[in-house]
């Protein structure tokens, strides 16, 4: 009796070591074949999985146009900012008598581009440059939020675009 069990476990050893390698290998393929398409809860899933990623990535890139577009205005106030340094130097910017380190939009014409300047006003006060009177409706167009302002030194204009 003993003999008979020790046979069987021989024979199922045997059994296991030829599961093992290329025999295992083929009904692993084999099973494989057996599997098509997906089930109906794995594509689930999957719509469930994309339906989070784009209710994440549909607000953030529209906070990036917004901020894209602030700063862009921001961007457009520095360069009002280097043409009124232009006509400083030419001469152009301020009355002498009244006001000689302030440049209004009608003085800064001929030094900017592409900019409604109606009501932009460029001043130099102790070798700090500022403007005011900037608005989102002066400098391209405006932000998502609206009332967005530009009113500020150069140095405090530039560290906003950064």
């Amino acid at each position: 009796m003993q003999q008979t069990s020790v046979q069987g476990i021989n024979e199922n050893i045997k059994e296991i070591k030829n599961l093992g390698g290329n025999d295992m290998f083929k009904q692993m393929k084999k099973s494989v074949k057996n599997e098509k398409g997906l089930t109906l809860i794995e594509l689930l899933a999957v719509i469930v999985i994309l339906g989070i990623i784009a209710a994440i990535a549909v607000p953030a890139i529209g906070n990036i146009i917004s901020d894209s577009r602030d700063k862009a205005i921001v961007s457009e106030a520095l360069n009002v900012i280097a043409g009124a340094k232009l006509a400083h130097v030419n001469g152009d910017c301020g009355d002498a008598s009244n006001t000689p380190n302030v440049c209004e939009a009608g003085e800064l014409a001929g030094y900017v581009e592409g900019v409604t300047l109606t009501g932009i006003e460029v001043e130099k006060n102790a070798g700090v440059w500022s403007i005011s009177g900037v608005d989102a409706s002066n400098l391209g167009a405006p932000s998502a939020g609206g009332g967005f302002v530009v009113n500020g030194t150069e140095a405090a204009l530039a560290a906003q675009i950064d």
